[in-house]
């Protein structure tokens, strides 16, 4: 997403190896999941336990037990505020693993943790409790009612949890505004476009404010018009509510302009965990480097990665951009004045970004190497 030189993106966030004073303690998790496998047929825990069979590729699998991983070994926390996004191909275990954080799918082994309590020991009460009030899901198929209203709709997750019906209309009716439905509330779901009825979906998980927010794959049957204005409405919740989510997807482009960090997964596992910069900047293997390949790498990359020291006298002229300025940022800003751009934190120069630089990263030269990445 294209934002503005001067201002930082509200859904960047700093990558984990990053130098320079870090806080003295993450805060807890909201999601903490440790070594989880779902496994799918028959004696399905055997293969977890087994290292050999937990190793095998999945037709192997198949053909020696009967069962099929679909997650495999997973470990990653998603930490408050952020956008975590799962992303792969279709058959990568990406959906199986969102429904696995509130056990709609029950995990064959490992962890899972909200907010620090144990989610595989919750018993029925606790596990309602979870669904209904702290993580809400957004499906892709958007399970309207079709004899209600777009208002009662929105109001339905409030009605399950025993909310009034005047303070939940009233609730419903913020939300038709929020998503931008207004005038609409009274339609119901047949007499609407699928991105409106996609609003109404989003309007009514937010109604029940969550805490966290998890999105299997909401806007991959709407045309990319829609599909798009739908992901700059995600964006702007975001940027306002500052809520956690974690967005399921396999479009690598809507992956990046939504994620604050982003998991790869491939045949049930996780081939990379970072940044978009890292995903884009620095592929883990050659499966991810196919992945982001024709990804256009000025649009992701900050300028760090086109940064050298300052000159004499540099850290004083040419226009100033902030560390998570895009390097397309950055070659407009070159462009415009003719000059070369700083890079300001804090009153501070950081370094310069010159033509050279920014022509290295756009070719996919890491600066002071002089070698294209493969």
């Amino acid at each position: 997403m294209n934002t503005p030189p001067h201002t930082t993106p509200p859904h960047t966030t700093t990558p984990d190896t990053a130098t320079g004073p870090q806080p003295s303690a993450e805060p807890e998790p909201v999601f903490s999941v440790r070594g989880l496998w779902k496994v799918f047929g028959p004696k399905a825990d055997r293969v977890p336990a087994d290292k050999e069979l937990g190793a095998l590729g999945a037709a192997e699998l198949r053909e020696r037990t009967g069962c099929t991983a679909a997650v495999r070994d997973v470990s990653f926390d998603v930490r408050k505020g952020e956008v975590f996004v799962v992303m792969g191909l279709s058959g990568s275990g990406k959906s199986t693993l969102v429904r696995c954080l509130t056990r709609l799918v029950e995990p064959t082994s490992g962890t899972i943790s909200i907010d620090g309590e144990d989610v595989l020991s919750m018993d029925t009460g606790r596990l309602r409790e979870l669904r209904r009030h702290r993580a809400a899901m957004v499906f892709q198929h958007f399970g309207l009612l079709p004899h209600r209203t777009v208002l009662d709709n929105i109001a339905y997750g409030l009605e399950i949890q025993g909310v009034g019906r005047g303070e939940r209309r009233d609730r419903a009716a913020e939300f038709v505004t929020k998503v931008g439905l207004d005038g609409l509330e009274h339609r119901r779901p047949g007499q609407l476009s699928g991105g409106q009825q996609q609003r109404v979906g989003l309007a009514r998980a937010l109604a029940v404010d969550p805490e966290v927010l998890l999105f299997d794959e909401p806007f991959s049957a709407l045309d990319p018009l829609i599909r798009r204005d739908m992901q700059e409405e995600v964006v702007r919740l975001h940027q306002e509510e500052g809520r956690t989510m974690v967005f399921i997807t396999h479009d690598l482009n809507e992956a990046l302009k939504l994620g604050d960090r982003i998991a790869l997964m491939r045949d049930g596992r996780i081939v990379q965990l970072g940044t978009p910069e890292e995903i884009v900047g620095a592929p883990a293997d050659d499966y991810v480097r196919d992945f982001v390949r024709d990804v256009p790498r000025e649009q992701v990359l900050t300028v760090r990665s086109a940064m050298r020291p300052a000159l004499i006298g540099e850290s004083q002229a040419g226009p100033a951009l902030v560390p998570s300025a895009t390097v397309h940022e950055a070659i407009e800003a070159v462009a415009r004045t003719g000059e070369n751009a700083r890079v300001v934190e804090d009153g501070r120069c950081l370094g310069v970004v010159d033509r050279a630089g920014l022509l290295g990263v756009v070719a996919g030269i890491p600066a002071g190497t002089g070698k294209a990445v493969a």
